[in-house]
């Protein structure tokens, strides 16, 4: 009984491009009693990573576009408290011995049997608790569900809604600020339904180059455009059977809401170049931080693909509306980032956390995870106080007097403090503002 309860709480992520491998694995784990993630490809993997903690990677070495040498390397530089095991069908002394330099605890060339998958699995898992009995740290408290921190009951409510979400297969929109979380919950629809056992592929609407789109989403035929050496498919067939997340779909172009009209509607993907289309099963989970009736109304957005993606809509709040949960989250990103950095998580003390409590946070949990990080970064002491916070955190719980800065200093000074907290990164400030790249500049540049 404690062997099973031991593997139970055991994460593996295993990734392979080839599916009937990846499904072989996933099997065989599952059945063993491990809880088993999977990634087809690197960059799918190391989002995973970045929403969870897992004990253990077990990695195909031959992978498109990025190897999985690649993933060692980052496992080992950015988890320290996991695992990593190399498969490969090109096993070589040679690859062999980058995989154990890079970082691999096993090595185990295909084809195997599942006697050798296990045996490999235990030895590596044994080696992880040798090293958590030698080396004891703290680690990050388990996030109360599919990685969704906090016992509010504003979030108890998303989570009881998604968990009703997901045992249909209806098209759900997701709304909410930017930062709050909507891809946390897209996965938690996912992981509770029938789909689980399928790829989770989320797609960022606003992030593809428009002369990318259809290609990335539908695929192409061979010669279909220029550099079309072979035919490729897209992200709706590699999430086959499973979940595609569309996230900023307010930002998908109007000529691709048709295609998109057509998934929905039919199941079906034209390939760009292809003479017929192709069948397609996937559910689809969007997400906006915009009101899509509004850009109906305008003219935007097709009201006949509203309708189709609004089937179940669900509210994700705020996190000015979830009351204690920012002191929770502000203790798990704490616990996690002195964890990356070798030092004890610090704690906040009461005026500390009256701060946390009484800030907007109008970057929401992204925000206050930046915020976070930045802190424990910076700051030595075992107790974070609220002279250690920003000073515009500081103001609104100090000041009483009534503000003199005009909201355009406001709004240029939390800018300013966006960018400062991600050490001048554009790119991550734009996502915490919810704005695109050139909006931040044309901000930064009207200071001036």
């Amino acid at each position: 009984m404690a062997d099973r309860m031991a593997k139970a709480n055991t994460s593996i992520l295993v990734v392979d491009d080839s599916s009937d491998t990846l499904e072989v694995l996933e099997r065989n784990l599952t059945a063993e009693g491990y809880h088993v993630l999977a990634a087809s490809g690197v960059e799918q993997a190391i989002e995973l990573l970045e929403q969870r903690p897992v004990d253990l990677v077990i990695t195909d070495l031959k992978m498109p576009r990025v190897s999985g040498l690649d993933l060692v390397r980052y496992v080992r530089e950015n988890l320290k408290d996991a695992e990593v095991m190399m498969i490969t069908g090109y096993a070589t002394v040679e690859s062999a011995v980058e995989a154990v330099k890079t970082g691999a605890e096993e090595y185990l060339p295909k084809p195997f049997t599942n006697d050798e998958l296990l045996s490999a699995v235990g030895r590596a898992l044994d080696k992880l608790r040798q090293r958590r009995l030698l080396q004891p740290r703290t680690r990050p408290p388990t996030p109360s569900a599919f990685g969704i921190v906090g016992g509010s009951s504003a979030m108890g409510g998303v989570l009881d809604a998604a968990s009703r979400a997901a045992r249909s297969s209806a098209t759900i929109l997701l709304s909410g600020e930017s930062g709050v979380g909507k891809e946390l919950v897209a996965r938690a629809i996912h992981e509770q339904s029938p789909r689980a056992d399928a790829p989770f592929i989320p797609i960022n609407s606003g992030a593809i180059p428009g002369e990318l789109f259809e290609s990335e989403l539908f695929g192409h035929e061979k010669g279909a455009f220029t550099g079309a050496t072979e035919s490729r498919g897209g992200l709706f067939q590699a999430a086959s059977g499973g979940t595609v997340f569309l996230d900023e779909i307010s930002e998908m172009p109007a000529a691709l809401q048709v295609k998109l009209l057509r998934v929905l509607q039919d199941g079906e993907v034209w390939m760009v170049g292809a003479a017929k289309a192709r069948k397609v099963d996937v559910r689809i989970v969007a997400a906006t931080n915009q009101d899509l009736l509004a850009l109906v109304k305008e003219g935007r957005f097709r009201e006949d693909l509203y309708y189709r993606v609004s089937v179940i809509t669900i509210e994700v709040p705020p996190l000015r509306d979830r009351g204690e949960d920012v002191l929770e989250l502000a203790q798990h990103f704490a616990t996690r980032f002195a964890c990356d950095v070798g030092r004890t998580a610090p704690d906040f003390t009461d005026a500390a956390a009256r701060a946390l409590r009484a800030y907007r946070w109008p970057g929401n949990v992204r925000e206050l995870e930046n915020l976070v990080q930045n802190l424990v970064i910076m700051t030595d002491s075992a107790a974070i106080d609220v002279s250690d916070l920003p000073s515009l955190m500081r103001f609104n719980v100090a000041r009483a007097d009534a503000p003199t800065r005009s909201l355009a200093q406001m709004e240029l000074e939390y800018i300013q403090r966006v960018l400062a907290s991600v050490g001048g990164n554009k790119t991550r400030a734009a996502k915490i503002l919810g704005i695109d790249r050139k909006t931040l500049r044309e901000k930064l540049k009207g200071s001036g």
